[in-house]
């Protein structure tokens, strides 16, 4: 059924008048009439008995005709319940990021939000694996390292690079390394390694370099990584922007620092800007703002 014609025929009663249901239409009288036509036609009833001057509603007309525009009212209260809900910031918004961001003091932005929204829930989660945005669900998530999926709109914060760094505790204990050769003999803490063991591959003075690195401790969690290298556990190749953030246990001290590695870049994504809600467009802006104002003051 065409509510259109539903709709059409809803005015005509309401005017008690094709020409005046015409004219607020902004139809030919001819197309008033011929859609109520087949409405009867599509319903197989008689709806109205009309006469040159006048119009009135059959038994059957009558009974439609209330149904019919308490269910055209209700879909005009719909349509403006989600144009609200589009336009007034209100609702779930749900979020993954690295575990990670703790060091970004994501905490702190989520807690700025919700005082500012409180009609919006921020439904956040925080893990080491790779979140299919679409197929989960989420609005939005915040990357760290290279995008791969180009489908995604993103907005980057910004790069940093990586470093070496040790815990006094640890050089006193085991001597500073003098060459990227050196690390070989030291125990490293592996971020994302293998089987204890992983290859660093970092830029210095000769160029590009590889060293195989090996270590009592692989983890996937950066968090977790920096403070055992704080409390001494090992070397560990960290983000310069985390060694600069986090508090940890005793001041991590960088060690070879002409050698670093880049890469490491960090976007606000979602899987697609159109017909995002207010509470979406609302998170994402202030997040991306507030990482902005983060990044610029390390």
């Amino acid at each position: 059924m065409d509510l259109n014609h539903v709709a059409v025929f809803v005015k005509v009663v309401e005017l008690e008048s094709f020409t005046a249901a015409a004219n607020q239409l902004g139809l030919p009288k001819s197309s008033v009439s011929r859609t109520v036509s087949r409405l009867e036609e599509g319903l197989g009833v008689r709806l109205l008995q009309r006469t040159t001057r006048t119009l009135h509603l059959t038994d059957a007309g009558h009974t439609y005709f209330e149904r019919a525009r308490v269910a055209l009212s209700g879909l005009e209260e719909a349509g403006r319940a989600a144009t609200d809900a589009s336009t007034v910031p209100r609702g779930i918004v749900r979020v993954t990021a690295p575990s990670d961001l703790g060091v970004l003091n994501l905490v702190g932005i989520v807690l700025r939000f919700t005082r500012q929204f409180p009609l919006i829930h921020v439904d956040l989660s925080l893990t080491t694996r790779f979140v299919d945005l679409v197929a989960e669900g989420f609005d939005l998530a915040v990357r760290a390292g290279k995008l791969t999926d180009s489908t995604l709109v993103a907005r980057k914060i910004g790069g940093d690079s990586l470093g070496l760094f040790a815990a006094a505790s640890y050089l006193k204990q085991n001597g500073r390394p003098k060459s990227l050769a050196d690390l070989a003999a030291h125990a490293c803490v592996l971020f994302r390694g293998k089987n204890g063991k992983a290859d660093w591959r970092l830029s210095g003075p000769k160029g590009e370099q590889t060293v195989s690195v090996h270590g009592p401790l692989n983890v996937d969690e950066l968090d977790f990584a920096l403070q055992a290298v704080a409390l001494g556990m090992g070397i560990g190749l960290l983000p310069l922007a985390a060694t600069r953030l986090r508090k940890t246990a005793q001041p991590l001290l960088r060690i070879l620092p002409e050698y670093s590695t880049g890469g490491v870049d960090l976007h606000v994504v979602s899987p697609s800007v159109r017909f995002q809600s207010a509470a979406v467009t609302a998170f994402r802006d202030f997040l991306i703002e507030e990482l902005l104002r983060v990044w610029k003051s390390l």
